[in-house]
């Protein structure tokens, strides 16, 4: 019963990653040939929120996914707000860096995301890493480098843009957890809290810089061509979709095991973009795309082992006389030392 349910879990987190994988590639590409031809990417990213707000309501309703949990207002103006302003900004950098440089080296600079992480989190956490997770990001920030000096279509505000995406997405996937283990909010419902939130937050500000521009532009006013209604449409949903996968593998599986999903999906993101979108490339800057998703995956691995070795430190005993301590202080009633035990075993089971 036990491994059906453990092959059960494996096979979901496989089937969702995959999907993860197909959306995320086409949203991208999708993406890209709209900023071509319609090149604002403010009213993209107000589309995107709307098809959050708009889709998510009924179509929860319909899943069962509980509507209600408890957050407090002064957790709400603290957390949520800036998280859906954060989502949003995010989202606007990720559209522009998508508009100027070709998505497969847009997401080469998105591969920079655990430089952010590590850095933000000595930052706000003061969380101090290994030796080899500091050494991880050596190749990371080395291909990157190689990318963008080798970059045909090199466009610094494209870079810029991409920067920011990556450390907005960065802080929305910490915050998210923490929102997920401290309000018990279900991932989908967070989901449309942000997307509704930054839709009505930004909505003022979307009309006075782009709604102007937006009807006049020629594909709208004249009526015919409906390309660009149609990639829109199609952005919108494609983009509701990789959220709701995103969250969901977010919710199924740790941090570490994100991580390595996310940095496998944006190999498949940039291979699917090359062969859809024929950007130029040459071999130095493949090797470049490669060495900085060789450093993600090296990065990952030291994380783990970093966190395997604390999990060890905290089990096993520092030293001789701790041991001798610890087994003294376990001198106790044989009634109570079967519990003691039950309890000891729990933890080591927790731990690995």
């Amino acid at each position: 019963m036990a491994d059906t349910k453990q092959a059960k879990e494996i096979f979901t987190v496989l089937f969702f990653c995959v999907l993860w994988y197909v959306v995320s590639s086409s949203n991208n590409v999708i993406g890209k040939m709209l900023l071509n031809d319609f090149p604002y990417p403010l009213t993209v990213t107000m589309v995107q929120l709307s098809s959050i707000t708009i889709y998510s309501g009924p179509f929860f309703n319909m899943w069962g996914v509980r509507k209600f949990v408890d957050i407090s207002w002064n957790y709400y103006f603290k957390v949520i707000v800036p998280l859906a302003l954060g989502k949003f900004l995010a989202s606007v950098s990720s559209h522009v860096s998508i508009w100027k440089v070709p998505v497969s080296y847009a997401h080469t600079v998105k591969a920079t995301m655990p430089l952010f992480t590590v850095v933000l989190s000595r930052i706000i956490l003061g969380e101090k890493q290994t030796l080899t997770v500091y050494f991880s990001l050596v190749p990371i920030i080395t291909g990157v480098a190689i990318a963008t000096l080798t970059e045909i279509s090199f466009d610094m505000i494209g870079l810029i843009s991409a920067l920011i995406a990556t450390m907005g997405f960065s802080l929305q996937n910490i915050f998210s957890k923490k929102v997920l283990h401290d309000t018990g909010v279900h991932h989908l419902r967070l989901l449309h809290i942000l997307g509704r939130l930054a839709l009505f937050m930004f909505l003022p500000v979307w009309v006075f810089v782009d709604l102007q521009n937006v009807m006049e532009h020629p594909s709208l006013v004249s009526g015919e061509n409906y390309r660009v209604l149609m990639l829109l449409f199609l952005d919108g949903v494609l983009n509701w979709l990789q959220n709701i996968v995103a969250f969901s593998v977010l919710s199924l599986v740790t941090p570490l095991t994100y991580a390595v999903a996310s940095a496998s999906k944006r190999i498949f993101v940039i291979a699917v973009s090359l062969f859809m979108l024929g950007n130029p490339v040459t071999g130095t800057n493949i090797f470049g795309m490669t060495l900085a998703i060789f450093g993600v995956l090296f990065y990952n691995k030291a994380k783990y082992d970093a966190r395997q070795s604390l999990k060890q430190q905290t089990v096993l005993p520092f030293s001789q006389q701790s041991w001798q301590n610890k087994m003294g202080y376990c001198k106790m009633k044989k009634s109570s030392l079967i519990p003691w035990l039950s309890s000891w075993m729990l933890s080591n089971i927790r731990a690995t």
